[in-house]
């Protein structure tokens, strides 16, 4: 029960804030940089706008992946190793895919511009990310509890 309301309280965190953020972009917040400007883009695709060919169909898909990852992380018991990190990317996912539902695509702010362009991210982007590599860790590099019979 303790890692189920870990899991839902870093979702519901992550999207609120990510969705405040996103807020202050679409109702004209800009900042221009150095290296880093802080504008609006709207992502119609994923990574580096891939997939923007499928259109109106990608959020569909979206959802769909996001409920099959719900339901392998609750089945297979990985809510209770991973509760935290899976907070973080289901509420990264699902601020993106919101973004998809109401603006008809994802609300992207941050642009990186020093030396090269590089992709333009969100809060949401960077939760998924850390998510990610934490979970890796703590596959890779972390003892887990084995019984042995």
């Amino acid at each position: 029960m303790r890692a189920f309301a870990v899991f839902f309280l870093v979702l519901l965190g992550t999207f609120i804030i990510d969705q405040n953020i996103k807020s202050l972009f679409v109702e004209g917040y800009y900042r221009a940089g150095e290296c880093i400007d802080l504008e609006l883009h709207y992502n119609k695709g994923v990574a580096f706008s891939m997939f923007a060919f499928l259109g109106p169909y990608l959020k569909w898909i979206q959802a769909l992946l996001i409920l099959a990852i719900l339901f392998f992380v609750f089945i297979e018991g990985y809510i209770k190793r991973y509760a935290f990190p899976a907070g973080l990317l289901i509420g990264g996912a699902l601020g993106n895919v919101y973004d998809r539902f109401v603006h008809g695509g994802v609300v992207d702010y941050v642009a990186w511009h020093c030396g090269f362009n590089f992709a333009v991210f969100n809060f949401a982007d960077v939760a998924i990310d850390l998510a990610v590599v934490w979970i890796l860790i703590l596959v890779y590099f972390s003892k887990e509890d084995s019984k042995e019979k």
